[in-house]
């Protein structure tokens, strides 16, 4: 570390912890030391202080000792005459940095509280990162779809050089943290000129978008670097006070970097000093930066200079070594996962598919393979310039494809990949599936040049990109008349009746073979999913075929089969050979694995799941949480509470980790009394599922309002509540046999 950047460091970490100081002596004399002090929505009080430190701080009076070991890390600015290496004692600054930054934005969240107000950073600004969004980003993490991450501090030069950053890093789907300010200028404000998002939209558009400002000021920055430490929490199953272990896997699993423009001050160098200690690298555009090249605690070099706008972002990417994966298809419009959130408002609307206005439908079979030549693409009716600006036009995705590998078993699999695809290239809204869809066109993407063949365009390329190993041919038909639209209704309706008999036919003791996924092991490397035709990953994404179709794409990849082997248990789910093979995949942590209990050797959970199931003892019977939902429960914990509980690889009896379909399978916790032990669910969960619900209450015998029977936040979210409800609807739950 060269001596101007170690004196700048200094400077700028004395700078955050006398900060630190006043504002808590202030506090202390204001509301005294008792006042509560925690960030909102995280099972880790002070996350940065939790992992570094060991401590669990929960009143105010107790950051004295944070602030005292910051003054311990802290050397003096060192003489100009003295020439030293001083690496180590400036990651120590960076330290004492993140600790301190800690300090003064979770006081803010107190004196906020106590104050009975919500503001703690600007409208516009997302402040803390809590523990779901940590969570609902951790699969796009270990899929693939989300390489990594990037802060930029401060804003570009121009408004041009900030739209141009953003996209190059949009295209390879790293998600943009905006943080801090130049003489009050922000890149968020050069977002809003650029139309990149509103200045009004809720914060939910700005992540979607892949750009989330998070703080005007530089102490903003200890959000995003807590988000990181938690990950090695959550995912790593990292203790509190396990320094060294929670820094390495910030290094080695999330590939963040920062990214600077102009000269770069003292509480910017301080706050890069925590984040290489991270092992996140700093790219500059400064001349006057110097730069940190010896690798070790970074992967590559430290501190950066790149003069060249166009090379930032690729400086970024090797400096880092993140592994992207550019998109290259050939229509009009930019093409990234970045965009796969993006909402179409009516406004910027040219032309709308489905929904209430017209119907729109998606289809994909398999032909022979002397039926189809590759690459085909054909346009029956009007295209998207046949309709006046802001109408509606009906729609029908149509795709064949044939492969010597093949199989009905996938078309629903390929086909379920549509949503994903399409909603990849900018300006094209797709939600829903099958022929529920409701799909816009911007105005701007329209202007662009983007019409219907761009739609078989991005199909056929993606078929082949990721399925390439199942699927030979593809060819793509996108009808825009109405009685073809609706001819193409009729046929896949058919379709998709014999696809679901054929998926509910298959149960688990006439399979011999089940799947693993693996996929989440690079943030939980004790946890394993065993899928089986009636029980689905936890995270929802992928069941049993799935994980057949990814078998034969890729034969050694993260899904592999296991006979199940010798049955040792058949109430529980227990087979010799698949404990066998959780207990390697564990590392030796889990030994025996129940497929359908919740109370004896339950299933581990990653962190990705859907819903969480929890005992509620008093109840005789358990309450379901889905992660959407931020409310109280009766068992006192939310979601994130529980969350940092059942995740990270540990099994948790009493507490399970569940993808919602599996509420309404045969096979949910039936060594435990099945769906009848539900008592509580949220009430918007127990809508999405109602008509599953009822089927499966029919088949059980149960009362036939027992979906009504069971309570909800709308009626009560503490346990005295939920009883007296339960007892006045005599839920079956009450007079079943003790769960424990």
């Amino acid at each position: 570390m060269s001596h101007q950047v170690f004196s700048q460091v200094i400077r700028g970490a004395h700078g955050f912890v006398e900060w630190a100081h006043r504002d808590l002596e202030d506090t202390i004399a204001q509301y005294g030391e008792d006042l509560p002090v925690e960030f909102p929505e995280t099972a880790y009080s002070l996350p940065m202080t939790y992992a570094l430190m060991g401590l669990e701080v929960n009143r105010i009076g107790g950051m004295r000792q944070i602030l005292a070991h910051c003054r311990e890390l802290l050397p003096k600015e060192p003489s100009p005459r003295l020439w030293l290496p001083y690496l180590g004692d400036g990651l120590d600054a960076g330290a004492a940095t993140m600790l301190a930054q800690e300090v003064i934005v979770a006081l803010r969240y107190a004196r906020a509280k106590a104050a009975g107000t919500n503001t703690v950073v600007p409208p516009g600004w997302q402040g803390f990162i809590s523990d779901t969004i940590m969570r609902e980003l951790g699969i796009q993490l270990v899929d693939g779809r989300m390489p990594g991450f990037a802060a930029i501090l401060g804003p570009a030069p121009t408004t041009e050089v900030a739209v141009h950053i953003v996209r190059e890093l949009q295209k390879r789907a790293i998600l943009i943290f905006l943080l801090s300010h130049r003489n009050g200028k922000t890149m968020r404000e050069q977002m809003v000129e650029a139309d990149i998002v509103k200045d009004d939209a809720p914060m939910k558009e700005w992540w979607d978008n892949y750009v989330v400002p998070v703080g005007p000021e530089t102490v903003d920055g200890i959000y995003v670097l807590n988000w990181a430490i938690r990950s090695a929490l959550t995912f790593g199953g990292h203790k509190k006070g396990e320094s060294r272990k929670c820094l390495n896997y910030t290094k080695a699993r999330i590939h963040a970097f920062g990214i600077t423009f102009g000269p770069i001050p003292d509480e910017w160098y301080a706050l890069g000093a925590g984040a290489i200690l991270m092992g996140f690298p700093v790219i500059s555009d400064a001349p006057s930066t110097p730069e940190i090249r010896p690798t070790g605690v970074t992967v590559n070099e430290a501190l950066v200079r790149e003069l060249d706008p166009q090379k930032i972002v690729p400086t970024c990417i090797v400096t880092r070594s993140v592994k992207v994966k550019v998109e290259s298809i050939n229509i009009p419009v930019s093409y990234a996962p970045a965009f796969e959130g993006e909402r179409v408002r009516k406004d910027d609307m040219h032309v709308e598919f489905g929904g209430k206005r017209a119907k729109a439908v998606e289809f994909l079979s398999m032909v022979k393979m002397d039926e189809i030549n590759d690459g085909e693409i054909e346009v029956v009716g009007p295209d998207f310039d046949g309709v006046e600006v802001g109408g509606a036009m009906p729609l029908a995705i149509r795709v064949l494809v044939a492969g010597r590998k093949m199989q009905a078993d996938y078309e629903g699999i390929l086909e379920r990949q549509f949503h994903r695809w399409l909603n990849h290239a900018l300006g094209f809204m797709h939600t829903g599936q099958r022929d529920q869809l409701w799909c816009r066109l911007s105005k701007k993407s329209f202007q662009a040049g983007f019409r219907a063949r761009h739609l078989g365009v991005i199909l056929h390329a993606k078929l082949h990109d990721e399925y390439g190993g199942i699927v030979d041919k593809a060819k793509v038909v996108v009808y825009t008349e109405q009685a073809e639209v609706e001819r193409i209704i009729l046929e896949a309706r058919k379709a998709y009746e014999i696809r679901d008999n054929r998926v509910a036919d298959m149960k688990d003791e006439t399979t011999e073979t089940f799947y693993t996924c693996t996929i989440c092991q690079s943030y939980a490397p004790t946890h394993v999913c065993i899928i089986t035709p009636e029980r689905l990953g936890l995270c929802g994404a992928y069941n049993w075929l799935d994980g057949k179709a990814a078998y034969e794409i890729n034969p050694t990849g993260p899904n592999q089969p296991v006979q199940k082997g010798r049955l040792i248990d058949a109430r529980l789910g227990q087979w010799e050979n698949v404990n066998e093979l959780v207990k390697r995949h564990s590392q030796g942590n889990v030994e025996r694995f129940s497929a359908y209990s919740m109370m004896i050797d339950p299933m581990t959970s990653c962190g990705c799941f859907e819903c969480i199931v929890a005992v509620v003892p008093e109840a005789n019977g358990v309450m379901v949480v889905n992660r959407e939902y931020a409310g109280e429960t009766p068992i006192g914990m939310t979601f994130s509470t529980l969350a940092g509980s059942v995740g990270g690889g540990a099994q948790t009896p009493g507490f399970l980790g569940v993808g919602r379909l599996w509420l309404t399978s045969p096979k949910f916790i039936a060594a435990d009394g099945g769906m009848a032990r539900i008592v509580w669910m949220p009430k918007e969960l127990k809508e999405a599922v109602r008509p599953r619900m009822e089927k499966r209450a029919k088949l059980i015998g149960l009362p036939d309002d027992f979906v009504d029977r069971i309570c909800d936040n709308t009626i009560a979210t503490n346990s005295e509540g939920m009883m007296q409800y339960l007892m006045e609807k005599e839920h079956p739950a009450l007079a079943m046999e003790p769960m424990f």
